[in-house]
């Protein structure tokens, strides 16, 4: 399977996840793209065991960018960049509703709880500090709506299982392909089915040389090809 490197040097590396790759060994064993990274790195440095540092998740039938460190300080230096939310991340996703009422408005906040049930691996928008759930926060804003469906950024301001794909389908509208929050989604013959959600920026401080590093991709091909127009002027 081909990798798309946006980037690298001796402490990071920034590339595109494909839909339906898992990022790291799962149960069902598919090849997954740390192993992926791992290889591509051993390929380059035959004689050094490669280190392929995992800071930040995305689900598996969702695509876009990630970034990985190749040394264990890069991985300490990006994970606390994480968690004081200092690392910026934006998605493009579509949703199974049109909400052209909603172009050229301010981005709006959406703030809930979420509560994650281990069992079923799903999450719920529950009341304010209900049990064992975490406060979640992102900004959206719709870009553009066509044949009832609508294109929608997203800001994500914390990074809670299943956040974006929760919030979208409590307060707007499931996102198109979702079979597990989305009841007019469909899995046909039970495959890893690709949602549209896609990473499409990422920026933080570089770990090492502490300069502000910033990377953009569009998604394409599939769904995305309906709003294939919106994206030439977007970003």
């Amino acid at each position: 399977m081909d990798l798309n490197i946006l980037y690298e040097d001796m402490d990071i590396l920034v590339c595109e996840k494909k839909p339906g790759v898992p990022v790291q060994s799962d149960k069902t064993l598919d090849y997954d793209l740390v192993n992926q990274l791992r290889n591509h790195c051993h390929q380059k440095n035959p004689g050094k065991e490669p280190y392929i540092g995992l800071v930040h998740r995305l689900d598996r039938p969702v695509g876009g960018i990630m970034a990985f460190a190749k040394t264990p300080f890069a991985a300490k230096e990006l994970s606390k960049q994480i968690q004081e939310q200092k690392m910026q991340k934006t998605y493009y996703c579509i949703v199974t509703k049109d909400l052209s009422q909603k172009i050229g408005q301010e981005k709006t906040l959406l703030s809930d709880y979420l509560e994650k049930n281990q069992r079923n691996n799903v999450s719920t928008v529950v009341k304010n500090k209900t049990k064992n759930s975490k406060k979640a926060e992102l900004y959206y804003e719709v870009l553009d709506a066509k044949e009832n469906l609508s294109l929608i950024r997203v800001e994500l301001l914390t990074g809670r299982h299943h956040q974006i794909r929760v919030q979208m389908a409590h307060h707007l509208a499931g996102i198109w392909g979702d079979t597990k929050y989305n009841s007019s989604a469909t899995d046909e013959k039970g495959n890893w089915k690709n949602i549209a959600l896609f990473s499409n920026s990422l920026s933080f401080i570089h770990p090492k040389t502490k300069k502000s590093v910033s990377f953009h991709l569009n998604p394409q091909g599939g769904i995305w090809e309906t709003f294939e127009t919106s994206f030439s002027y977007l970003n």
